[in-house]
């Protein structure tokens, strides 16, 4: 994460936190190893013809976003693009008030079994239901409790840890980032807010994108997003309770693997100026 005075950054900057997190084969494989197996007994009825039909799976991978699982069920179960949107629109996923119906973060990421007769509806029902029964746990609610925030808040952290944190091991130190500018009444500044409003995944955030009128710009309006930003999975979500004890509030991967964490604006500086080396040896 690079944090600039607005009036100091160049005309175009180059975000180095988490390297295209929207790479769908790519997450699929890394996913599906350690993904939930949902029983197929729970997506439909009629259990006896079930055990006559061929079955297969879907994979959701962790950070999906809600229009990209959309897209894969719609796929998953042959069916015309945007039947899945539209019936996420009208199904009732016993989502969280805060939600206002709005099931991002709540389509749990996992391996799903499904067959002939599995139906968007069912599907979806089973994601929310997995997804309220991991947050809902008595661990989550006390360390939600515990980092003052509630339930729904923590998914939303979860959430922008999944799509910043470069590795697993960075996700308990970019939780530390978020609640240490929360706690400091900071603007977030993460990209990955940005990228969710424009519909896009990029290292590349302009100073025109920072200006950007929507409440999912972190860089102008305080707080958290009025949603998840994705669909967060354990690590992520282990990381939103229990972030890393630090005094970080600034972080940026100056290379694959290596990201720099420190509360020193001049040293995130620095290592920005790194990472923007880096970035042309590699692309030179």
């Amino acid at each position: 994460m690079v944090n600039e005075p607005l009036d100091a950054r160049p005309r175009r900057r180059l975000r180095p936190t988490r390297r295209g997190k929207i790479v769908l084969v790519a997450a699929a494989l890394l996913v599906a190893s350690a993904a939930v197996l949902i029983p197929l007994s729970l997506l439909g009825s009629d259990e006896e013809k079930k055990k006559e039909r061929p079955q297969s799976t879907l994979v959701i991978p962790e950070g999906w976003r809600a229009s990209q699982v959309y897209t894969a069920v719609d796929r998953a179960l042959g069916l015309k693009s945007g039947s899945t949107r539209k019936t996420a629109a009208t199904v009732d996923l016993e989502l969280p008030e805060q939600a206002e119906g709005n099931p991002e973060g709540y389509l749990f990421p996992a391996t799903y079994p499904i067959d002939s007769a599995t139906e968007p509806a069912g599907l979806l029902r089973y994601m929310a239901d997995t997804a309220r029964k991991r947050f809902g746990a008595d661990r989550i609610t006390a360390g939600a409790q515990r980092n003052n925030v509630t339930v729904y808040e923590t998914a939303t952290i979860a959430s922008i840890v999944q799509a910043e944190a470069d590795t697993a091991s960075d996700m308990g130190k970019v939780a530390r980032v978020v609640y240490n500018r929360l706690l400091k009444d900071m603007p977030l500044q993460m990209d990955s807010t940005i990228n969710y409003a424009l519909k896009r995944s990029t290292l590349d955030t302009t100073t025109t994108d920072t200006q950007l009128d929507s409440p999912y710009n972190s860089y102008v309006r305080k707080g958290l997003p009025p949603t998840p930003i994705g669909n967060p999975g354990e690590e992520a979500l282990r990381a939103a309770i229990s972030p890393t004890p630090g005094p970080w509030l600034y972080f940026v991967t100056v290379a694959p693997g290596d990201t720099r964490f420190t509360d020193s604006y001049d040293e995130q500086q620095k290592n920005v100026e790194e990472f923007n080396r880096n970035r042309r040896a590699a692309t030179g």
